[in-house]
């Protein structure tokens, strides 16, 4: 009898980015979009990690996040991985807020169950990632692909898959990077009840919106949250002049990309491009991109060995 074995001494990886939160849906909600983690993993003789297209100064050894994944899910089944030399390409940039972070943590965590034959479900993979993110809007839609709604319960993470918006988005990309940690000191320890009955309520509003693909009303509540984004603008200046522009352009709405300092405009399929180009020309020192939602989350592929017994 024979069948089909995936080499895992030489296979590739292919992780989509995220934009988290999309205002109201603070640590919730992600949505995969089409910049990519791509990884090339031979076995060898030490771990190693090289960069193309990549920031330099990035870890080339165990101190790189990624080998800092494989080694936390694989110990969690008391295995150990043998190493590997990578080769790393991203069109995710980094730390400005489009879940560079998360597509690494990804790929971590789906490299390990491939290489260890672990059998874990999507749901288990976004269980490591909170644990090891703290959050799981990023990596569960780097991991599902598309639209996702998660949520933090007594008996784990929860995860709701909320199906690929037919949108543009238009990312506005500073070339200051943001650190989520910085970001996150802004946010206050507690809001009173009123303004979490409130914050609450917008969520909601949003998330049917959403659900009912009526994206000028989502649009609206993106603008309304009040979880993290009136915290953070102060961080953003750029924030109120993409609002403003996005209102001018017909843009159904405008958020904080996660923590910033990247802000996305959602706007109608087939328009997104108009808006770009009206975006760069109003704010010159940022980097005005157009994004789709991706709908596909991390991949493995590689190449397959027959096996006879």
């Amino acid at each position: 009898m024979c069948f089909q074995l995936m080499d895992k001494n030489h296979f590739f990886v292919t992780v989509p980015g995220s934009t988290s939160n999309l205002g109201p849906g603070f640590d919730s909600i992600g949505l995969a979009v089409n910049c990519y983690l791509k990884l090339e993993a031979k076995r060898a003789g030490e771990w190693s990690f090289k960069y193309e297209s990549v920031q330099k100064g990035l870890p080339e050894g165990k101190e790189n996040l990624i080998y800092k994944v494989i080694s936390y899910v694989s110990g969690k089944f008391g295995l150990v991985t043998e190493p590997y030399e990578m080769k790393m390409d991203s069109t995710i940039p980094l730390e400005r807020g489009l879940g560079s972070s998360g597509a690494a943590i990804a790929a971590g965590i789906e490299m390990a169950d491939f290489i260890h034959n672990l059998g874990l479900s999507k749901k288990d993979k976004v269980s490591f990632a909170s644990e090891i993110e703290g959050h799981a809007d990023n990596v569960a839609a780097s991991i599902y692909g598309g639209l996702v709604i998660t949520a933090e319960t007594g008996n784990g993470i929860e995860v709701m898959e909320a199906g690929d918006p037919s949108i543009d988005i238009v990312a506005v990309i500073p070339h200051t990077t943001l650190n989520t940690k910085e970001s996150r000191n802004l946010l206050p320890e507690m809001v009173d009840y009123k303004t979490a009955v409130k914050a609450s309520s917008i969520a909601n509003m949003f998330v049917a919106a959403v659900l009912k693909k009526d994206w000028k009303t989502a649009g609206y509540f993106m603008e309304e949250d009040l979880f993290h984004q009136p915290y953070r603008k102060e961080l953003v200046p750029h924030l109120e002049t993409v609002q403003k522009a996005g209102r001018e352009n017909g843009a159904f709405g405008t958020a904080l990309s996660g923590a910033g300092p990247t802000v996305i405009c959602i706007t109608r399929k087939g328009t997104g491009d108009a808006l770009r180009k009206n975006l760069k020309a109003r704010i010159p020192e940022c980097h005005s991109v157009l994004l789709q939602p991706e709908h596909e989350g991390v991949q493995i592929q590689s190449r397959q060995n027959k096996a006879c017994v």
